[in-house]
C-alpha cells in the first residue's frame, strides 16, 4: 500500500465524483481508477458502490475513510512539529480564556507577546473552565487562562495573579455611596449573576453559602457585559471581578468587606502532551510576565 492511494482515496471520498477527482489531483482518470482498484485489491474488499457515473463510499470505506483521516492528520501534526522544530518563531497557539478575560487581559497579553513574535499566530476560543480543561485533555487547545479550580491528572494549573470580586450597584442605589459594603447587606437585593456553571458563579455560590445566604436571583446571564448591562439598567446586583471593561457611567464598585472575595487566575495545560516551540515560548512568556 502506497500513501499515494491513501491521498486519492480520501479526495475520491469526499469528492464521490472520478472525473472531478481526478482533476483535482492532476492525474488521468484512468490512473486514478488503477489506484483505486489496487487499493481494493490489497484490502480485499470493494470501498465504493458503482452505479454508472455515480460512485459512493460503501459499508467498508465508511470504515475505512475513518482510518485514512486520523492518518493523514497525524502526519500533518508530525510534519508541522518537525516545522516548528526547524523553525521556532512560526506557528500557532491554540488559547482558551475564560469570558471575563477577553475584553482586556489576553488582547494585552497577545499584543505584547507578538511584539518579539510578530510570526506566531493565535486560535482563540473563549469559553467557560470545564469545556476547557475538556478541550485542553483533547488536544483541541494548548494552553488555557482559567480561575482556580481542582483539576486532575494529567492537567496541570498555575497561578498567575489574583483579582479582587466587587459588587456591582447601580449608580443610582442607596448603597452606591458606601466605601465598603458587607455580602449581609447584599442579601435581601435581587441578583444578577453568570449561569451555573461558571468557574466565578460557583466561586460567588460558595460565598453566599459562607454567610448561609439564599440569593435572589432574578437573571442568568452568560457574559460579564451582559450581566453589567442589566445591573447598570437598574435590574439587581451583581458580584464581578474588577475591570476596566465594566461601564463606570452606569454602575458603582464597592469593596466586599466580610468575606475573602477574591479569584485566582491561572494557567493549565496537559502535562505529557507535546507542545510546539511556538506554544511553549508563550508559555514561558506568560510565566516571565506575571513574574514580573
Amino acid at each position: 500500500m502506497e500513501w499515494q492511494q491513501l491521498e486519492y482515496f480520501q479526495v475520491l471520498a469526499k469528492i464521490q465524483h472520478m472525473t472531478k477527482s481526478a482533476e483535482l489531483l492532476s492525474i488521468s482518470q484512468p490512473a486514478l481508477s488503477r489506484s483505486i482498484a489496487r487499493l481494493e485489491d490489497e484490502l480485499g474488499v470493494p470501498l465504493f458502490e458503482r452505479q454508472g457515473r455515480s460512485i459512493h463510499l460503501n459499508r467498508y470505506g465508511e470504515i475505512f475513510v475513518e482510518r485514512v483521516h486520523n492518518i493523514m492528520r497525524e502526519y500533518q501534526l508530525g510534519l508541522a512539529e518537525i516545522q516548528q522544530i526547524v523553525d521556532p518563531n512560526h506557528g500557532e497557539v491554540s488559547l482558551g480564556f475564560l469570558h471575563t478575560l477577553g475584553t482586556n487581559v489576553v488582547p494585552d497579553l497577545i499584543r505584547h507577546f507578538r511584539e518579539q513574535n510578530e510570526n506566531i499566530h493565535f486560535s482563540l476560543k473563549q469559553n467557560h473552565t470545564h469545556l476547557q480543561l475538556l478541550e485542553l485533555k483533547s488536544g483541541d487547545l494548548d494552553l488555557c487562562l482559567l480561575a482556580e479550580m481542582e483539576v486532575e491528572k494529567p492537567i496541570a494549573w498555575r497561578e498567575l495573579w489574583r483579582e479582587k470580586l466587587l459588587a456591582i450597584v447601580p449608580s443610582n442605589h442607596p448603597f452606591a455611596k458606601k466605601t465598603s459594603i458587607t455580602l449581609t447587606e447584599l442579601a435581601t437585593e435581587s441578583f444578577v449573576l453568570l449561569k451555573k456553571g461558571y468557574a466565578l458563579r460557583i466561586q460567588i455560590d460558595e460565598l453566599f453559602d459562607e454567610k448561609a445566604i439564599t440569593p435572589n436571583i432574578t437573571f442568568e446571564g452568560d457574559e460579564v457585559a451582559t450581566v453589567s448591562g442589566f445591573v447598570a439598567a437598574g435590574l439587581g446586583v451583581s458580584i464581578l471581578p474588577e475591570g476596566d471593561e465594566l461601564n463606570q457611567n452606569k454602575i458603582t464598585k464597592i469593596p466586599i468587606s466580610d468575606v475573602k472575595a477574591e479569584r485566582v487566575i491561572g494557567m493549565a495545560w496537559s502535562e505529557g502532551r507535546y507542545l510546539s516551540p511556538a506554544a511553549e515560548k508563550f508559555q514561558q512568556f506568560i510565566f516571565d510576565y506575571f513574574k514580573k
